[in-house]
């Protein structure tokens, strides 16, 4: 077991994580409702408001706070336990990180914040928002930074020795999350806390919303690598196996390191002022990022089917059969992976210039985002759970909680499919995203949302229902392993942590030469913003003034 510091501190980073994860799946809940016109809000609460707090609570605080939980609990198991520097730093930037939060959601609450999730100006929330929101951000460094200190100090005590590919991913990925930030706290320090306190008139929209976007893509990294991560280190374990390839791996974490941050512009395609050469440069980098991916499908599929075969599969697919599907810890993983099929190759559409033009401002994008982080990651970060709440908290995961486990993953599955897909198809009807309920006088197309045979909002409503049961399912369980389940006193009832073996001696030592990396990312980088936001700059329009539309 980690040290007792450690995990308090990881269990703290879950216990907020979860509580967000509660709101947002209940406003959630409410958006679907109210899209199908079934559910009216009181007058004091608006739609927006709602959505705010759905898409900021689930997509940046319940993943962040979870990432970070999953990073110090393996970083302490396979660098060892922090010293006192690292804890007292690691506390600071979760507190740091909490206050941020808790100002930011009040700001939402309280009516004075209905920006949504990318807060696009000229729309102009309280200056205490952004300062939250700020906050939030440093918080997330203050803690990094103590990983990569704990690192970097184990570093000094085993030279020229490859660390654990568990640290070398956490490593990896708060190297792209910190290199992602800049962007958001340039426009957000610079830009919108002047712009709101009104020490400035007006705001460069263009600028705020690029600078958004070098973060905003990333962003999805920062989601996906922690999945990764247990994709490639828990998952062979868990099935008896090993990493496929140590080598591979740490090669596809670097590669997303340096492609998917110079891409942002695939998100801004339908906008003007952007030439079109800079827009088709990003474009080609972000189907880079297709590489890593592959070789991650390539790797997962390979160790199953090698662990497959040690366990007696014949003939071509008799591997498959003897995958451990009634372990949660993997069925969770295994379905998770399965959805990312169709969400990346939606990305593959949403990234294309004339396709985009098709789904852009569509509820297409809302689909394909629920498929990408509502699924893949979220049922990795659900099946996570189900063994690091019992392995933080010293308690059993019984075999009632396994039951109800299964449940709410095939509950998850089955909602997200059924919201998902409606999602998609609206989108191709032309059902626009970021708005309420809207009937267009009767128009023919708008009725067709509400009433077209396969897919509509009742079918989206109905998947949004099952998502939230699902949700509430899984909070329960949290909780009881959390306060209730009888602690482990056995050493057979214990839930460890599952990490595969990896034979480092084929890795090529350069992999973990960050500064080489560092640099290409940051060439990459220049190369990609330096041109188009001098000209956002050089030829700035006269700026926008602030607007409440809520």
């Amino acid at each position: 077991m980690i040290h007792k510091n450690e995990r308090r501190l990881a269990l703290s980073y879950i216990n907020v994580a979860y509580f967000a994860f509660l709101i947002g799946t209940f406003c959630g809940l409410m958006q679907v409702f109210i899209r199908n016109n079934a559910l009216k809000l009181p007058a004091w609460l608006d739609y927006y408001q709602i959505l705010t707090v759905h898409g900021v609570l689930l997509a940046l605080i319940f993943t962040t706070y979870f990432i970070f939980a999953f990073f110090i609990t393996g970083v302490s198991k396979t660098l060892g336990d922090f010293g006192p520097k690292v804890r007292s730093v690691s506390w600071l930037g979760f507190y740091v990180m909490t206050i941020g939060t808790v100002m930011a959601t009040v700001m939402i609450i309280s009516g004075k914040a209905s920006v949504l999730y990318t807060f696009y100006a000229p729309l102009k929330a309280s200056g205490w928002y952004y300062v939250g929101l700020a906050l939030f951000i440093i918080g997330t460094w203050i803690a990094g930074f103590a990983i990569l200190g704990h690192y970097a100090s184990w570093k000094r005590r085993n030279k020229g020795v490859l660390s654990p590919l568990f640290a070398f991913m956490t490593v990896s990925t708060i190297i792209l999350w910190i290199i992602a930030c800049l962007g958001v706290v340039a426009t957000v320090v610079f830009q919108f806390i002047p712009w709101a306190f009104g020490w400035t008139e007006t705001i460069n929209v263009e600028l705020s919303r690029t600078l958004f976007w070098y973060f905003g893509h990333p962003l999805v990294y920062f989601w996906l690598l922690p999945a990764y991560m247990a994709w490639y280190t828990v998952v062979p374990k868990i099935i008896g196996g090993k990493v496929f390839s140590d080598s591979l791996a740490r090669l596809a974490f670097v590669l997303f390191i340096l492609f998917s941050i110079p891409v942002g512009f695939h998100h801004q395609m339908v906008e003007p002022g952007i030439p079109a050469f800079w827009k088709f440069l990003q474009t080609c980098l972000t189907f880079m990022v297709i590489i890593p991916s592959l070789m991650t499908a390539f790797s997962m599929f390979a160790t199953f089917e090698t662990a497959g075969r040690q366990k007696g599969g014949k003939g071509l697919f008799g591997w498959f059969t003897k995958l451990p599907w009634k372990d949660i810890r993997f069925t969770s993983i295994f379905i998770a992976m399965v959805f990312f099929i169709p969400g990346g190759a939606g990305g593959i559409i949403n990234a294309s210039f004339q396709l985009d033009e098709v789904v852009h401002n569509t509820l297409w994008i809302v689909g394909h985002f629920h498929i990408t982080v509502g699924t893949p990651v979220a049922m990795t970060f659900m099946g996570l759970t189900f063994w690091l709440v019992p392995y933080l908290t010293g308690r059993k995961f019984t075999n009632s909680l396994k039951k109800l486990a299964f449940i709410q993953i095939i509950t998850w599955a089955i909602g997200m499919l059924l919201m998902s897909t409606s999602q998609h198809i609206l989108g191709l009807m032309g059902a626009p995203r970021r708005t309420s309920y809207a009937g267009y006088n009767g128009k023919k197309t708008a009725l067709e949302w509400f009433n077209g045979i396969v897919a509509n909002h009742v079918t989206m409503a109905i998947g949004g229902s099952i998502l939230f049961l699902s949700a509430m399912l899984l909070i329960y369980i949290v909780a009881m392993s959390m306060f209730v389940s009888p602690k482990a006193l056995d050493r057979e009832d214990q839930v460890e942590f599952p990490l595969a073996e990896s034979d480092q001696s084929g890795t090529p030592r350069f992999l973990e030469n960050w500064w080489i990396w560092i640099g290409i990312s940051f060439a990459l980088i220049f190369v990609a913003y330096t041109i188009p936001i001098m000209h956002m700059i050089e030829h700035a329009p006269p700026g926008s003034i602030g607007y409440k539309t809520w």
